[in-house]
Parts: structure tokens; sequence; C-alpha cells
């Protein structure tokens, strides 16, 4: 997943978003509770106002601060583990346990590292919840826009799903329904096909370098 870190932002931010996408685990109805907008959106909305917050911070600010700010939002926002499990495919069930810590370590740190790269100046923006929920199973779809001060909003789409109580997104849409779960699948499963996991691991650690200007290896 490339992420560029000059303004227009859309194509960045929108690349970003969709690269955590999957589908995976499914609840059980018996244990999920109804939902509502303020239930299933709020580690979004509670995301955006992070990312608002690192952008008006900009680069002034050092990559490591903005990261650390970011991190457990991005962790209550997103099933990063399970994410990583459905990307990874049939492979995950033959690593031994230090390459699936290792893997996990990595690729928790490449994609917080992606959202701090691409939100990283400020122009006017400012984030939207649509008010509608919508059903897709058991999973919720919660509707947001990224809206510049001037120019087209850009819509995204976070695929909630509910478990032990607690909704976090296995999926994002970029314009309400287009996906980049299977060009991350994709990218994942040729490296391992070609290198095994030590490749994969190898390309996210490079590409967690890149976005950081080498202050997070």
């Amino acid at each position: 997943m490339s992420v560029m870190h000059r303004r227009p932002p859309s194509l960045t931010r929108r690349g970003v978003l969709l690269g955590l996408a999957l589908t995976g685990f499914v609840a059980a109805p018996s244990v999920l509770r109804a939902a509502t907008l303020d239930d299933v959106g709020k580690p979004i909305a509670e995301l955006n106002a992070g990312l608002l917050q690192a952008m008006r911070a900009g680069t002034k600010t050092a990559f490591a601060s903005r990261f650390e700010a970011l991190t457990p939002l991005v962790d209550r926002a997103f099933d990063l583990p399970g994410i990583l499990r459905a990307s990874v495919g049939q492979h995950w069930t033959g690593l031994v346990e230090q390459d699936r810590s290792d893997l996990q370590d990595i690729f928790r740190r490449f994609t917080i590292a992606s959202y701090v790269a691409s939100f990283n100046a400020f122009d006017g923006e400012r984030f939207e919840l649509l008010p509608e929920l919508r059903a897709v199973g058991t999973d919720q779809v919660v509707g947001t826009l990224l809206v510049p001060a001037t120019g087209e909003p850009i819509r995204l789409d976070y695929v909630m799903r509910q478990q032990d109580g607690v909704w976090r997104a296995v999926d994002v849409l970029a314009d309400g329904t287009i996906s980049r779960v299977a060009v991350q699948r994709s990218d994942f499963r040729a490296l391992l096909a070609q290198g095994g996991v030590r490749a994969l691991i190898g390309s996210l650690q490079k590409k967690l370098a890149d976005l950081s200007g080498g202050s997070l290896v």
C-alpha cells in the first residue's frame, strides 16, 4: 500500500484507509447489542478527531510524537489482528509463533505510520459522520465524509463488526463501495509466495522506515 505525503490528500488518505480491509470473524447474533450510531460510530469519531489533531500538528511536530498520539485511536478503531490474518490467508496457519508475533507488530506499526504520514497537514478540512447506519448482515456500515475547505468531499465508509461487545472496523470503502482488500491480499500473498514471511516483514519494515523518514524502524 503506497502512501503519498503531499497535497492534494484525497488519493493518499483514501489509499491508507482502504488498506485496512478484510472479511473474517462473524459474531453470533445472540451476542450482538442493538446498533446505534453513537455506539457503532464512536471509535471512528474518535479516530477522526485524532486525525484532525495530527493534521494541525503537522510536520513541525516530531513523527514519533504524532505516531504515539494516534496509536491508541487506530488500535480502538480497527481489528488489525483480524485484518492481517485475513490478508495473509492460508499462510497464517503455517507460521511459527515468533513469525506471527513479528508480523503483527510490524503490520500494526506500518498501519499507524501510514496515517501519520498521510494526515500531516491541515488546510481547513473537517470530518462528518453520516446520520444513518447501513446493515450488512450482522455488520454495520458507518458512512463518513472528509470535507475539504474547497472541492469535493471524500466518502469513506467503515464496515464495523461487533466482537465481545466492542465495535471495530474490518473494512473501509472509498466512495461507499470500493475496497482495497483484494489488493492488499494480493500484495501480501505474492510476497509470502516469493520469499516467505520474512520477505513480507522486510517489505513492511522498509515502508515503515520510508514513511517515518527513518525515525521509526
